[in-house]
């Protein structure tokens, strides 16, 4: 299975430079949040397949304006051919008054939430944020820094993908893959080609 994945920044390939073709082949795309809904709007006008997204902490406009063509996964989950996909947008609250920011509690609160729909499903697949794991390439600033509870999520139910955005590739030495435990950790700024294996 072919999955995009994108976030934080417009990829110039898929959009300035665009091509018919460069989409085919594709059996799902995700964004991981912070990316324009014109973008998302473009990709999914070109694509055949299921535009996923959640919101990453800049994406304010989408309240009023949401992707159309697009589905939103965020507090959500998701089943795709049988892959179990939970959605958790946002960052670490570090502005009191700012959409799509969370404390770590509310964070928890949200993961809680979600509880029936994970027993229900039996765990699953891909977990989708837009903020990293506290500890697994995030940041020590507040912006930046992950949540403690998505380590948790992993660590219970060990999905084969955890792909997030916020933290973007171009701030220093910030791996585009990684690994914790059974799971594989990738940083989808801008874009990254995934041949997911079920």
């Amino acid at each position: 299975m072919k999955i995009l994945l994108l976030a934080d920044e417009e990829s110039r390939y898929l959009w300035d430079f665009y091509e018919k073709g460069k989409l085919d082949g594709l059996d799902l795309i995700i964004s991981c949040g912070d990316l324009k809904p014109e973008y998302l709007e473009f990709i999914a006008t070109f694509a055949h397949c299921p535009v996923l997204y959640v919101h990453g902490n800049h994406d304010t406009k989408y309240k009023s304006a949401p992707p159309e063509g697009c589905i939103c996964i965020d507090d959500a989950m998701f089943n795709f051919q049988g892959v179990r996909i939970l959605g958790l947008g946002g960052s670490m609250r570090y502005n009191p008054t700012a959409l799509f920011q969370y404390t770590e509690q509310e964070m928890k609160k949200r993961i809680r939430r979600r509880w029936f729909d994970l027993k229900r499903m039996k765990g699953i697949d891909i977990l989708v944020t837009h903020a990293p794991a506290k500890g697994l390439n995030d940041l020590p600033d507040l912006p930046h820094q992950g949540f403690e509870c998505f380590r948790r999520l992993l660590d219970t139910y060990q999905p084969k993908i955890f792909c997030h955005g916020h933290v973007h590739l171009t701030y220093g030495n910030i791996p585009r893959l990684d690994t914790y435990g059974n799971t594989t950790i990738i940083n989808a700024y801008e874009r990254y080609l995934l041949d997911y294996q079920e």
